[in-house]
């Protein structure tokens, strides 16, 4: 009928007029219809919002990792003896129920062996540090697996992004296995042994460096999504700082993981000076275990040397690393980074040898363990602000 119309008109103007007007129309509804198209997700803002999820998801890790420490350090981690997902979800909360627990409890190594003269409140509070911390790890998971769900839905990943938060939802699974685990290690009866009973160095170390790991894994996700590459030319002296870069955070992963030995084996109490370690430089027990490996693993005063060594040689990349960034012209970000990572490395230091110096108090030793992710946290930022811009 439009056409029998248009062929109606005699007016040519007209007639160009309803042709124009025709096209105009189309390409409107060709405009309005590819509007939806030009926001498509994933685009910067949703990478934002996927990339504060994680900052937060990171935090949660940290969270964790610190009450964790505490619970090693109140020696509470053996305070519940077995393990629920959701049943456990709720603690005790009449006298006989705490009871039942209590007596659940003493029928374990730490009991008979250490805490033989232990009260009920005294139990309560080395049970609330443990559960308070399994809570935690269960919020921990939650706050992985439902955002992921939530976002995939909306379209919000890349295809290389759904492969890396599904490998996080996964890792959170196994650390919480890990978790018990490691605690199952030191429920067990030891008849040869007339040690403290403990957990496992090997589990613990195994239960931090998977959360770290983790933290590790998130923090950068989320700041690459969230911090745009910069654009810098890429000089031979770039690439080296980049190099020396992930040297140093090797470093620092290496030394807390290091840690996490010191705290399985108690190994803060065994030379309370520094920086000789007693009245020699190098202790006469330092391979006092034969084979000679097992001393790296399971010997107090060679875990602690180690541990020495590596904060040192932490440090003294650190300083370097600063050094060299400092005759480079560098992004501001960048230069702002890589100063926050030369003052904590300081402050960490500092805290270590106080907390040694001091014989471990927990809130000095909580601290120092807090320090130990700070100071990854900011390597990683580092790494972060150096990376290559994307091809």
């Amino acid at each position: 009928d439009h056409f029998l119309f248009l062929l109606n008109i005699r007016s040519p103007q007209l007639r160009q007029w309803l042709v124009k007007r025709g096209q105009s129309t189309v390409t409107v509804e060709a405009g309005a219809s590819s509007t939806p198209a030009a926001a498509t997700v994933p685009n910067a803002a949703t990478n934002r919002i996927v990339g504060r999820w994680l900052l937060g998801c990171s935090g949660l890790v940290v969270g964790a990792v610190v009450l964790g420490g505490v619970t090693r350090l109140t020696e509470s981690g053996l305070s519940m003896v077995d393990w629920h997902l959701v049943r456990e979800m709720k603690p005790p909360q009449t006298q006989a129920e705490w009871e039942a627990e209590f007596s659940k409890y003493q029928q374990f190594p730490e009991f008979k062996i250490m805490n033989h003269d232990m009260t009920l409140p005294e139990f309560k509070f080395i049970f609330y540090m443990e559960w308070g911390h399994r809570m935690w790890g269960r919020l921990v998971g939650l706050a992985y697996i439902l955002p992921t769900i939530y976002f995939w839905r909306k379209g919000y990943f890349t295809r290389s992004m759904k492969g890396k938060v599904l490998g996080l939802c996964g890792f959170v699974f196994f650390q919480g296995l890990l978790g018990w685990y490691m605690v199952k290690s030191g429920l067990e009866e030891k008849p040869e042994s007339y040690d403290i009973p403990r957990v496992s160095q090997y589990r613990l170390s195994a239960h931090l460096g998977s959360a770290l790991l983790l933290y590790c894994a998130s923090l950068w996700t989320g700041l690459t999504l969230m911090l745009p590459a910069h654009k810098m030319a890429e000089t031979k002296r770039l690439m080296q700082l980049r190099r020396f870069a992930k040297g140093t955070g090797g470093l620092v992963f290496l030394t807390a993981l290091s840690g996490a030995f010191v705290a399985g084996l108690d190994a803060g109490l065994v030379y309370n000076s520094f920086p000789k370690m007693g009245e020699r430089w190098v202790p006469d027990d330092l391979l006092a275990f034969s084979p000679t490996l097992k001393n790296f693993f399971e010997n107090p005063t060679t875990v602690q040397f180690d541990h020495r060594i590596l904060a040192i040689s932490s440090l003294t990349a650190i300083t370097g690393l600063y050094m060299f960034s400092r005759r480079m012209v560098l992004p501001r970000r960048a230069k702002i980074a890589i100063s926050l990572l030369a003052a904590m490395a300081y402050g960490q230091v500092a805290l270590g040898i106080s907390t040694l110096l001091l014989y471990v108090p927990t809130p000095l030793a909580a601290t120092h363990q807090s320090g130990s992710v700070a100071l990854l946290s900011l390597a990683i930022w580092v790494l972060a602000e150096l990376r290559k811009m994307p091809k």
